[in-house]
Order: structure tokens, then C-alpha cells, then sequence
């Protein structure tokens, strides 16, 4: 009985590739290895070389327009509150940067707890005085937090360090003071700025 030979494949690369064409050149070439984009010619590689990288450039760009652009839309619709927030949370990192080798203003101890930005005056009482360095001072989560403040040894304290006529003047009347979001966020970069000044101060 005859046999019919049988028909052979379209024979591959020695990498198992089909011919494909070179994007730069357009001419039909049999890859190497999988993995080739384009020809042997060195200037079809340069050219696809240029052309990716102008892609990953674009690319890169387009991402960092569009981060920007959601940055700038999340600071429109922050609230007088939202800025205050972050304000306060500027000065206060400052002041325990600024108090880092002192111990709790209230008790005077030294422990490895948490540290506050305790305010002797407070905020709800003298919001005037909220971003008042000499208001403000390195305080133990237990004397803020449980003993309302300590504010009779914080007193003591404060007599101490700025002496009776600042104390008097933290304790006398002030007149009423309500920031703009404009001056917020000057108070906020303002106080951003002097934290890495300090952390300039004591990495050097």
C-alpha cells in the first residue's frame, strides 16, 4: 500500500519564531530569540530604542499630569476646617521638634510615651492663641490627656521659662481672631518650612 508523504510546517527559527516585520524598516526578517522586536540592522534598533523610551516619557507625563491635577482638585474642595486641621498639625510637629530635649512641661518627666502639643490656654477657651509658640509646650499624654492639662504645674513651669510678664499676658483678655483659609495656609507652610529647618539643624 502507497503511503502519502506527509506535508511539512512552515519550518521556524532556530528560537521557534515566525518571520515578522521589522516596525522601523518594514522588511520581513526571522527573529532570533522571541523577544526580538526588529531587525539586525543597528538603526531599526536605535530608532525602536527612541520610540519606546518617547512612549514611557509620554506615558510618565501623562501620570504626573493626572496626580497633579487630582491634587489640585482635592485642595478645591477642602473646608476652612480641613486647612485649620492641617495647619495645627504643622505647628504642633514643630513644637515637639522644637521642646524634643525638654521633658513634659506639667510633670517634668522623661519616659518613652507619647508627647503632645499641650496648648496652657486652650484652643476652645483662647482659639486667638492656637498657634502661640509660648502658648504651646511638649506635654506627656497623661498630664494633656487624664489630668486635663496639669495646668497648676504647667503654670509653675511656665514661670519659669518665659517668666510672669508673658504668663500674665498668656492669661490676660486678647482680641477675637478668626484666620482666613488664606492665612491658614500660610500659618501651615510657614511652620512646614521651620520643622525642616530643625530637622536640618539636627541631622547636620
Amino acid at each position: 500500500m502507497k503511503r502519502t508523504p506527509l506535508k511539512r510546517k512552515t519550518p521556524l527559527s532556530s528560537a521557534g519564531s515566525r518571520r515578522k516585520r521589522c516596525p522601523a524598516c518594514r522588511v520581513m526578517f526571522t527573529p532570533a530569540r522571541d523577544t526580538q522586536a526588529v531587525c539586525g540592522e543597528i538603526e531599526c534598533a536605535i530608532a525602536h530604542g527612541q520610540s519606546e523610551k518617547g512612549q514611557a516619557t509620554a506615558r510618565k507625563a501623562l501620570e504626573d499630569f493626572g496626580r497633579r491635577e487630582i491634587k489640585v482638585r482635592k485642595e478645591k474642595l477642602k473646608s476652612r476646617a480641613d486647612h485649620l486641621r492641617e495647619a495645627q498639625a504643622a505647628f504642633n510637629e514643630w513644637i515637639r521638634l522644637r521642646d524634643a530635649d525638654r521633658p513634659c512641661v506639667s510633670c517634668g518627666r522623661y519616659h518613652e510615651g507619647q508627647y503632645h502639643a499641650g496648648h496652657y490656654r486652650s484652643v476652645g477657651a483662647n482659639p486667638e492663641l492656637r498657634f502661640e509658640p509660648l502658648n504651646v509646650w511638649k506635654q506627656c499624654a497623661p498630664c494633656n490627656t487624664h489630668l486635663s492639662g496639669n495646668l497648676v504645674n504647667y503654670r509653675l513651669s511656665l514661670l519659669q521659662l518665659i517668666g510672669t510678664e508673658q504668663v500674665e499676658w498668656l492669661e490676660g483678655p486678647h482680641p477675637a481672631c478668626k484666620h482666613t483659609v488664606e492665612e491658614i495656609k500660610t500659618i501651615k507652610a510657614e511652620y512646614r518650612a521651620k520643622t525642616r529647618e530643625l530637622k536640618k539643624g539636627q541631622a547636620a
